[in-house]
């Protein structure tokens, strides 16, 4: 392997050659060489990065210039009992993270909701986005371009089949603006997340629509899609798995382990949730789903990244009957059960904890996450409501 050195003013940094970039580089003693390099370079010393149980070749797809391993902290929430249609019984969720009080709370909301007789939760629809933008001569164009994809689906669709055997395009939808046409393009993917094959998919099917139609492609990605970014189009329609989670509190149960009453909870979720999410221009109108998302995902090897679609999340709260109705609308939830880092040792661990490794465990798993936000969402609202939050925080050393 050859480590190379590039040295700036202020930026240096490291980059593996042409022949660690072949064979990857992820020998245990290239790793070690690596690492020697930079801590020659940087003067630290690095050695809790050192000490990991899997030979560094399982991240071979996951990471380049690998060095070493940041651990964190990997802890249960629950049990939570789920009535889904792929999630069915009680389930201790792995959640791995460094804020204090956070697993406690999960664990809190998921005792009531458990209580109550579980959580109602269903999968409303599966999809993955991906949305190239085209450069076109101008309106008369587009419709020309927009008419040739409408009039030759089955030549888009044999595209998509020589690129994968797992996803299917399911819809194309256009959205012309001047000398730009944007396409956002739907695919089912299986139990992958399905972000890589729905771009190589894609690719192809723009290269088609380039020779047939002189329509250039300027990016794969037009930003439509939308990836990794808070959107509207993602809150409004979706994008990976859309799933609402939903429980009944009775008032007892709400007073006796929330210690606040449902009129107090309800008035909560509107003035915080609602109206001041609105103020605020923000696009999650939750008190904070990205904490539970993030926490499952880094443990069950997501993509953190996708926290951010996650958290276009929208939690409801009713006073029916004198009960206490909870919800949470997740329309992006992008998670997989097979590929990306859930092949790593670990995070195939944690997903083994839910039953949710493997095929045909995807939609089980997005019906989990929906869950265990749902009982952050309650707990934190039942906190603020009781104004418990802070001694909460002070309690469990925040």
């Amino acid at each position: 392997m050859i480590v190379t050195i590039i040295m700036s003013d202020d930026n240096p940094s490291f980059m593996v050659g042409q022949e660690g970039l072949k064979n990857r580089g992820y020998k245990s003693s290239d790793v070690k060489e690596r690492l020697d390099a930079v801590r020659q370079l940087t003067g630290a010393k690095l050695e809790a990065v050192t000490d990991y149980s899997f030979d560094p070749e399982c991240a071979s797809k996951n990471i380049e210039n690998m060095i070493g391993v940041t651990q964190v902290p990997l802890a249960f929430a629950g049990p939570v009992l789920i009535k889904g249609d792929y999630a069915e019984g009680p389930f201790l969720v792995p959640m791995a993270t460094t804020e204090g009080a956070l697993v406690a709370s999960i664990s809190r909301g998921m005792s009531v909701i458990t209580a109550a007789g579980g959580s109602r939760v269903k999968v409303f629809d599966d999809m993955m986005t991906r949305a190239p933008v085209f450069r076109v001569d101008g309106i008369d164009h587009s419709v020309k371009v927009i008419q040739w994809i409408c009039e030759h689906t089955q030549d888009i669709d044999d595209a998509v089949a020589s690129t994968t055997s797992h996803g299917r395009l399911i819809n194309i939808e256009t959205f012309p603006n001047g000398r730009s046409l944007h396409l956002r393009f739907s695919f089912q993917t299986g139990d992958a997340m399905g972000m890589n094959m729905a771009t190589i998919a894609s690719e192809a099917v723009c290269k088609l629509i380039e020779e047939n139609t002189g329509a250039v492609l300027v990016s794969v990605s037009g930003n439509m899609c939308t990836d990794k970014k808070p959107s509207a189009i993602n809150m409004i329609m979706g994008r990976g798995k859309y799933v609402i989670a939903e429980a009944k509190i009775p008032k007892d149960i709400v007073e006796k382990k929330l210690h606040a009453d449902v009129p107090m909870i309800v008035e909560t979720n509107e003035r915080k949730n609602l109206i001041g999410s609105a103020m605020a221009g923000s696009m999650g109108y939750n008190a904070h789903a990205a904490n539970m998302l993030a926490a499952v995902y880094i443990a069950t090897g997501q993509d953190p990244a996708h926290v951010v679609d996650g958290s276009l999340c929208m939690t409801t709260c009713e006073d029916v009957d004198g009960d206490l109705y909870i919800s949470v609308r997740m329309p992006a939830i992008e998670v997989g059960t097979v590929g990306g880092g859930t092949r790593l040792p670990t995070q195939s661990a944690a997903l083994e904890m839910i039953d949710c490794l493997g095929d045909g465990k995807a939609r089980k798993f997005a019906e989990i996450v929906a869950v265990t936000v749902l009982a952050g969402e309650l707990s934190v609202l039942g906190a603020q409501a009781a104004g418990q939050l802070g001694r909460a925080h002070s309690q469990l050393g925040r």
